[in-house]
């Protein structure tokens, strides 16, 4: 009845209701609420550990009927405003029963396990990518560099009073010789 009523409004019809279909929807969200609201009875429910409770068959049956998704659109979209205060109650009325730290920890249980896979994988293509590049190196022609350095040599004057610039290795410098590399001069014959 009520709930038939309330999904066979699409959020665009929302737009052009009625004032009774507004009350329609505020006695639907004040009935989920006080439903919620009802304290548990720990002497009706005597089940067996792991049974699920009075409340959480209450909410399993919600969620079936696609009411947690119409309290989503209702809570975040922007024209519905006037019914946020109710939503937030019946919201905080879901989780009455849950502590923060065992919605967190349940949280963390599928989230490591899903980091812990993540992670996996994430070091197997990094050690994948660290082969194709060892392999890619080996396979490059090795290219050595001819300049081993420049250094200049103190107390040593070139041409116009400065420093020699010497541009071999540190290791020829014992044969350093200022024609070094130049073409010998021939003399006639």
């Amino acid at each position: 009845g009520l709930w038939g009523a309330l999904t066979a409004l699409s959020p665009q019809d929302w737009e052009q209701r009625q004032e009774e279909d507004t009350l329609l929807i505020e006695r639907i969200l004040l009935l989920v609420r006080n439903v919620l609201h009802v304290p548990p009875d720990p002497t009706e429910e005597q089940g067996v550990d792991g049974d699920a409770s009075v409340h959480d068959r209450v909410l399993w049956a919600l969620h079936i009927s696609g009411m947690d998704d119409l309290l989503k659109f209702l809570a975040s979209a922007q024209v519905e405003q006037q019914w946020a205060l109710h939503v937030l109650e019946i919201i905080s009325l879901m989780f009455r029963d849950q502590r923060p730290e065992e919605l967190a920890a349940l949280g963390q249980g599928t989230a490591g396990a899903e980091h812990g896979e993540d992670t996996r994988e994430l070091e197997a293509l990094r050690q994948r990518e660290l082969a194709e590049k060892r392999a890619r190196a080996l396979q490059r022609p090795s290219r050595h560099s001819r300049f081993g350095g420049s250094y200049v040599l103190q107390g040593l004057k070139s041409i116009g009073d400065r420093d020699v610039v010497f541009h071999k290795g540190l290791h020829n410098l014992k044969s350093y010789n200022p024609d070094l590399g130049k073409e010998p001069r021939r003399g006639p014959r």
